[in-house]
């Protein structure tokens, strides 16, 4: 066999097999150029203020023009590089806009992240297919469009990219009072899934991430289109910061990761859902009516981010349960052997439960 010195050890095997995929190696943030989608409050919001910190150069896009003009003179004034794009995901044109501004004002783009997203809390049978229908546009065709818009560019440059999508624990696990939420997100990740292995076999500089979160601090309930007589909020409950999330982001931009949950809630019921489908039934009918609503009056339809711009610049919101600081699975999965300890730990606490 004659060896070719010129190359490295990867590239000789990579040249005998072509099989062999090597990890894709992603830039450091200080160097990435990122797009964040739904950067005008919550996760989106403090992602982008993350990523500036950490040397980023931002492109934050939203439907809230003024938010997003805040939030870039906000960051330009403490000297990072950031641009803001009004659009609405659920038009492929804007989506293809904001790629465009990155590309004409940075040059390039390095990291997609798919965040926008709206809720609707109601009876499956009383909430319109007019309203079901939009919310698919945001919170799936939004990250359909992205996803093209990134794949696109990656390949053409043969540079690899990050694309990020920000899932739900209702996309692994259906719920009751959220179920057009839970449906869009169940598609949304059959979506990142399937398109990560088309890439993967395609051997594209792609890597694709999906988030996992569970509850989340975020105006998301503040921002839902409600059917209840209560308004929507996380009540009772294990709730997470929007930092947890970022954090979770900004890894997966520099890291090629499949997955990452946000708290050990998520994955505990993604894994009971798995593994005792019927008892996950069960107890989310039991819990869930209950723990997605506060004692209070319902905000009126009309006042949601269905289909206006929401409120802006708010990173919280108003909910009330058991508020985490952090979430140290989140920080144990970008050390695989710690992860997997977690993961193992939880799949004997659920073998516990079902023998009880």
């Amino acid at each position: 066999m004659t060896i070719d010195h010129s190359v490295t050890n990867t590239e000789q095997l990579e040249r005998q097999n072509p099989a062999i995929k090597t990890k894709l190696k992603l830039k450091k943030l200080k160097d990435q150029v990122i797009v964040i989608t739904g950067a005008s409050s919550g996760i989106g919001l403090v992602t982008a203020r993350m990523a500036a910190e950490k040397g980023a150069k931002v492109v934050a896009a939203a439907r809230n023009e003024d938010a997003l003009k805040e939030l870039t003179d906000e960051l330009k004034e403490k000297g990072h590089d950031a641009i803001w794009v009004k659009a609405d995901v659920g038009k492929e044109e804007d989506v293809n806009r904001i790629a465009e501004t990155a590309i004409s004002t940075f040059g390039r783009f390095d990291t997609w992240v798919n965040n926008a997203a709206v809720s609707t809390f109601g009876h499956a049978m009383d909430v319109t297919v007019e309203d079901m229908k939009r919310m698919f546009d945001t919170n799936f065709w939004g990250p359909v469009y992205g996803t093209r818009a990134a794949v696109k560019h990656y390949t053409g440059r043969g540079v690899p990219g990050a694309l990020i999508n920000v899932g739900s624990l209702f996309g692994d696990r259906g719920t009751v009072i959220q179920s057009t939420y839970a449906s869009a997100k169940f598609a949304l990740h059959g979506w990142t899934e399937s398109i990560r292995m088309e890439l993967e076999k395609e051997q594209a500089p792609v890597s694709v991430t999906l988030i996992h979160p569970g509850r989340i601090d975020t105006p998301y309930n503040e921002h839902a289109h409600s059917y209840l007589d209560k308004q929507p909020a996380h009540y009772r409950s294990m709730i997470y910061p929007p930092e947890a999330v970022a954090e979770a982001i900004l890894f997966a931009a520099e890291h090629p990761k499949r997955d990452m949950y946000i708290g050990s809630q998520a994955k505990a019921i993604a894994m009971l859902g798995a593994l005792f489908p019927r008892l996950t039934d069960r107890l989310m009918e039991k819990i869930m009516y209950h723990s997605q609503h506060a004692e209070r009056p319902s905000k009126p339809r009309e006042e949601s981010a269905l289909y206006d711009a929401g409120c802006g610049m708010h990173d919280r919101g108003t909910n009330k349960g058991w508020m985490r600081s952090r979430s140290y699975y989140t920080k144990a999965t970008k050390r695989p052997i710690v992860s997997a300890a977690v993961v193992a730990g939880l799949v004997a606490w659920a073998a516990a439960k079902r023998c009880r």
